[in-house]
């Protein structure tokens, strides 16, 4: 019996920096450096935790002086956010590689660091399908895409042997027409690129509304 592969999907690490007060820049920051630290995952890091503890102190220091309405305060204050907010994308990619380095556990390996799983849409694979058309006596046939500059060849049989050819496409989806109410057709493609012509497809069969 031939063994299964499972594949694993990579863990993407995000940072969460979407809250416009800086007490929970702050806040958030505080928790990335103390998940990392002493965190076996990250024996080092880039840059190194305690230049982001600084800029953390330095932040504070800075709102506590915007907030007192300090001349020069509210500059100063948004250019030690913005310096805080580069090192934890450097730190970001930090984790990214120790997730890469572990894929396995590669969300908890994030996770650790307290930082976000980025949310990746699954996408089903589209598989050859045929449906009834539009119009009593059509079919509408949709095959996986295989990219620019393809052409699709189809075609078509009432019994499974003798097979009709339909005009190419060069979108991966076409309409067959004037078939007869209530038989089952069966359909096949097959994908032509300019290396040349791929293999026909296993048929799919529907019954013609």
């Amino acid at each position: 019996m031939a063994a299964t592969t499972k594949t694993i999907r990579r863990s993407l690490a995000s940072l969460n920096l979407s809250p416009s007060k800086v007490s929970a820049l702050v806040t958030y920051s505080q928790g990335i450096v103390k998940g990392m630290t002493g965190n076996p995952a990250f024996p080092s890091s880039a840059p190194a935790l305690a230049a982001v503890t600084t800029a953390v102190n330095d932040l504070q220091t800075a709102e506590t002086a915007a907030l007192a309405r300090t001349k020069g305060a509210v500059a100063v204050r948004n250019e030690k956010r913005a310096a805080l907010v580069v090192l934890l994308q450097q730190l970001r990619g930090t984790v990214q590689a120790a997730a890469d380095a572990n894929v396995e556990n590669g969300a908890s390996i994030i996770q650790g660091a307290g930082m976000e799983l980025r949310k990746t849409p699954v996408r089903t694979p589209r598989v050859f399908d045929a449906s009834p058309g539009a119009v009593s006596g059509s079919a509408k046939l949709v095959a996986a895409s295989a990219g620019a500059r393809s052409s699709y060849e189809w075609q078509y049989s009432i019994d499974g042997k003798t097979w009709v050819t339909a005009p190419s496409t060069i979108q991966a989806k076409t309409t067959i027409p004037g078939l007869t109410p209530a038989s089952t057709v069966q359909f096949k493609y097959r994908v032509v690129t300019k290396t040349g012509e791929g293999d026909w497809s296993q048929a799919v069969s529907l019954i013609v509304k």
